[in-house]
């Protein structure tokens, strides 16, 4: 058996990497180049309790910069990858106008074009970090879009995935940790 033969496939993930379910934050759009912050923690904090299951459960206040211009819209996306079952999603938003570029605490004031996806926990809203064990770690991801997404309420992860495709301009995002 030739060399290209055995050591091809190997070669082809080492170059390219694996794009599975638990690919790394930003999935196939690039390095990010926008600033998501909170009021609520530093990126690699800990998550307060009250934005947690285990309190208000409540999302966090999140601010972001750096979006180019012509953006049209923002897509949120709060995901966590050390679930036993695999990437665990906590938030899913979109078009969110691209005039925003901050959700309060709570999603007070949340702007009325934003659509609501549907979570892991089957719950078009927010739900917070409420880990069965060990420590773990929780992306705010936010994607400024070219477009809005012609999608309906409860989408999901995936959908609004599939649907940004071709239209990311720029991304960012906040890591928070949390360990009951």
């Amino acid at each position: 058996m030739s060399r290209v033969l055995r050591y091809g496939p190997l070669a082809a993930l080492l170059l390219f990497g694996c794009n599975g379910n638990d690919a790394p934050p930003g999935d196939d759009f690039g390095r990010p180049t926008m600033q998501v912050t909170s009021l609520a923690f530093k990126d690699g904090d800990k998550i307060p309790q009250e934005y947690t299951g285990d309190g208000e459960d409540e999302s966090p206040p999140l601010r972001w910069d750096g979006a180019p211009e012509g953006v049209k819209s923002f897509a949120l996306i709060c995901d966590d990858p050390d679930a036993p079952s695999g990437t665990w999603v906590h938030w899913v938003l979109f078009n969110i106008p691209a005039d925003v570029k901050e959700l309060k605490e709570g999603g007070a004031d949340l702007p009325k074009e934003a659509v609501p996806g549907k979570n892991d926990f089957k719950k078009n809203a927010y739900g917070g970090p409420k880990p069965p064990s060990g420590k773990h770690r929780y992306y705010f991801k936010v994607y400024a879009l070219d477009t809005t997404l012609n999608l309906p309420k409860g989408a999901t992860k995936a959908d609004v995935e599939k649907a940004m495709k071709g239209h990311v301009k720029a991304w960012g995002q906040l890591m928070g940790t949390y360990q009951r």
